[in-house]
């Protein structure tokens, strides 16, 4: 049996810091749907499953919800099974519930467990969230039933890869992987962790698609080959249609705008996409930088991101502070200020630009 399983794609997420290329790349979710569509066809997959995170409940449009109905109908008679999350969450207003979906799409609308048969001997349990937050492990005191392959389709957080990688993530219905072998799950394929994870029992396809930067693995959907025995091999398969960089520029050593725009040029001109350009390094105390002075000309380009990461004016501190003037003072009593030692570097470089006539005083 071959199975095709995504999930998080989040359709008509805001991309706010996007602003002017934020609708393209909310079509952009589309085309990766339907070229997730075009792999279970080409597949011959027995079904579709999506574990949750679909779309954005808040921000769905009429238009959105309906070109997932014609999407899915378009695979009939292959089924689908969805299991929302904590972002496409079921309830009464919910596009699962209003939708008029084709007789091959199957909504898992509650937090318990509900089976259907895949095949013989083949079970896929599904559950879904029926609230924006708040929903618990929903695996505890369940037990499948009946003999066979035991396979669950949900959208949860595995704790225990929370706490190995220190992520802030906020879990939603968190469980331990040992609960699913105390479920009598064979295999589970889960959602909400937007970085592809695979474990002995459970699969996160992460998002098909870029939604942020910093987000490792290849974007793709789960191909899954379930076998009589109850083994499953998982085979990933790239669907993303947008290219993300993250780019750091040293900028240490430069004396002016204009080549500090040359050092992003050079890093970027060979780029296409989406960028978050970083400039980070020691600036001599006469460049007046502000974010907005940058460009990124390369015509594949189609948005930037901009930020500082340990980009600082080189004032020699030490120096400034043996002086007997008004900044040296002003170094002196900063130093010794009870402050937190990101606000006291703050203040020192706007107070030192202040005092030296400049009108950019946004700190680095």
């Amino acid at each position: 049996m071959k199975l095709v399983v995504f999930s998080d794609l989040h359709l008509d997420a805001p991309f706010t810091w996007l602003a002017a290329v934020a609708r393209r790349r909310r079509d952009a979710l589309r085309t990766v749907l339907e070229r997730i569509a075009a792999v279970a066809r080409a597949e011959k997959a027995d079904a579709l499953l999506c574990a949750g995170d679909l779309y954005e409940h808040d921000r769905i449009t009429p238009d959105t919800a309906a070109f997932l109905v014609r999407t899915f109908a378009e695979l009939h008679p292959m089924p689908v099974y969805l299991a929302p999350g904590n972002h496409d969450w079921f309830g009464p207003s919910s596009i699962y519930a209003r939708a008029d979906w084709s007789p091959n799409v199957h909504v898992f609308a509650t937090p318990c467990f509900e089976p259907v048969t895949l095949a013989k001997g083949v079970t896929l349990w599904g559950a879904g969230h029926d609230r924006p937050a708040g929903t618990s492990n929903l695996l505890r005191g369940f037990h499948v039933e009946g003999e066979g392959v035991h396979l669950a389709l949900f959208h949860g957080s595995e704790i225990g890869w929370l706490r190995a990688q220190g992520s802030d993530k906020v879990a939603h219905a968190p469980f331990e992987a040992a609960d699913l072998d105390a479920a009598g799950f064979t295999h589970a394929f889960v959602g909400h962790y937007h970085c592809p994870r695979e474990a002995t029992r459970y699969t996160y396809a992460g998002n098909p698609d870029p939604l942020a930067f910093g987000e490792t693995g290849e974007r793709g959907v789960v191909i899954a080959s379930v076998r009589g025995d109850g083994s499953v091999s998982i085979e990933r398969r790239a669907v993303a249609v947008t290219h993300v960089h993250d780019v750091n520029v040293d900028v240490s050593g430069c004396t002016d705008r204009a080549e500090i725009q040359d050092r992003i040029r050079a890093a970027t001109d060979h780029l296409e996409g989406l960028l978050r350009v970083t400039l980070w390094g020691e600036l001599a105390p006469n460049v007046d930088v502000r974010l907005g002075d940058f460009a990124v000309g390369a015509p594949g380009v189609e948005g930037v991101a901009w930020r500082r990461a340990d980009l600082r004016t080189g004032y020699d501190l030490d120096a400034i502070g043996h002086e007997q003037t008004v900044r040296g003072q002003f170094v002196r009593d900063v130093r010794e200020a009870d402050l937190p030692e990101d606000e006291r570097q703050g203040v020192l470089l706007t107070g030192l630009r202040a005092l030296d006539g400049r009108d950019d005083l946004e700190v680095f």
